[in-house]
C-alpha cells in the first residue's frame, strides 16, 4: 500500500512537471516515479575520498544484488529492472565514479581501476558476499571482480559485457577500426538520436522535451567521456584469461540485434565459464534491462531461482 501510495504521489508531481516545469523537472518527475515503482531511494557514500551515489531498496536482511552500469550511462537505467526484484532482494545500482552524479576526479577509469573502487565501496556498504548485474562496461568490471574476489560473489549476470573478443566483429569494432566516428560519444542532439537508434531496436518512449534535454547534459559529458573510453581501450583487460577464475554461476544475456557488442561474444566465454548459463533474447539491443526490463528480469530470476 505504501508503495502504491508513494506512486501515486509520484504521478501526481509528474502530471505537474508535464503541464507547468521545465524538461530537467519533468525528468525529475519520470525518475521519481521509476523510483518509487522499484522501491529505490537515493543514497550516498563517502569512500576513499570519492563520493558515491546509487540507489537502494528492498529489504536490508535479504540478498544484495549490485547493478552496475556501462560506459557513459549511470544508476538510472536500472530502475524499471530493479522494479521486480526489490520484493525479495536488497537492490543497490551504483553510479561508477567518472559517471552520473559521483565524483569525477582527474584519475584513470580502466576497468581494473574501477574493479578496485567498487571493491572499496561494497566494504564501506559492509557487503560481505553478493550477487553482481553489469550491462557492456558495467560487466567487463562485474566480469573481473568475480575474478578477483571469488569468494564473494554469488552470482554473476553479464548483459552483454564488454571485455571479450567476438569471433564475428560487431559493428562498433568495425567502425572503429575503418576509422568512424565513435557512435557512444555524442556532441550533438543529432549524435544523441543516433546513439539511441544504435544502441536499442525499439528506443525507449521519451517525451521530446525530455529527449533533448538528456542530449544536451550527453553533450556536455563529451569530453570526459571521450577520455574514459580513450583508457579504456589503450589499458585493456581482456576477460579470456580471467574467466577460468570466476567460480560463481554466471548467466550471459543479450540480445541478438546487439550492434555494440556482437552476440557471438557468448562462444567465447561459455567454454571458459565453470557454471554458464545462456539467455539470447530476440530482437533486442545492447541493454535489455532498459529495452525490455520485465523481460530481462523474468530471465534473472529464473537464473537466480536455479541456483538454489
Amino acid at each position: 500500500m505504501r508503495k502504491l501510495l508513494s506512486a501515486l504521489l509520484a504521478s501526481m508531481i509528474l502530471v505537474a512537471a508535464v503541464l507547468y516545469f521545465s524538461p530537467a523537472a519533468l525528468l525529475t518527475g519520470i525518475r521519481l516515479l521509476d523510483l518509487q515503482l522499484a522501491g529505490l531511494s537515493e543514497r550516498q557514500q563517502e569512500v576513499a575520498g570519492l563520493s558515491i551515489h546509487y540507489y537502494e531498496g528492498g529489504p536490508r536482511e535479504a540478498e544484495t544484488i549490485l547493478l552496475i552500469h556501462g560506459f557513459a550511462a549511470n544508476k538510472d537505467n536500472w530502475p524499471r529492472f530493479a522494479r521486480y526484484l526489490t520484493d525479495r532482494y536488497r537492490v543497490i545500482a551504483i553510479d561508477l565514479p567518472g559517471f552520473g552524479e559521483s565524483s569525477k576526479p582527474d584519475a584513470s577509469y580502466d576497468v581494473g581501476s574501477q574493479v578496485e573502487r567498487l571493491a572499496a565501496f561494497i566494504r564501506a556498504l559492509g557487503i560481505q558476499r553478493l550477487h553482481l548485474v553489469g550491462n557492456s562496461m558495467g560487466g567487463h568490471i562485474g566480469a573481473l571482480y568475480a575474478a578477483r574476489y571469488p569468494s564473494q560473489v554469488l552470482s554473476l549476470a553479464l548483459f552483454a559485457n564488454a571485455g571479450v573478443t567476438s569471433p564475428r566483429p560487431s559493428e562498433l569494432r568495425q567502425r572503429l577500426e575503418n576509422g568512424q566516428a565513435n557512435p557512444l560519444l555524442v556532441d550533438s542532439a543529432e549524435d544523441f538520436q543516433r546513439l539511441l537508434d544504435f544502441v536499442f531496436v525499439e528506443p525507449p518512449a521519451l517525451p521530446e522535451r525530455v529527449k533533448g534535454y538528456l542530449a544536451e547534459r550527453a553533450v556536455a559529458s563529451s569530453a570526459s567521456n571521450r577520455r574514459i573510453f580513450q583508457q579504456l581501450v589503450e589499458r585493456y583487460i581482456p576477460l579470456e584469461p580471467e574467466l577460468p577464475k570466476i567460480q560463481a554461476p554466471t548467466l550471459l544475456l543479450w540480445g541478438d540485434r546487439d550492434r555494440l557488442l556482437d552476440v557471438s561474444s557468448v562462444e567465447v566465454m561459455r567454454p571458459l565459464l565453470k557454471k554458464p548459463s545462456v539467455v539470447i533474447m530476440a530482437n533486442c539491443g545492447h541493454a535489455p534491462m532498459v529495452e525490455r526490463p520485465e523481460e530481462t528480469a523474468r530471465h534473472y530470476l529464473a537464473f537466480l531461482a536455479n541456483q538454489h
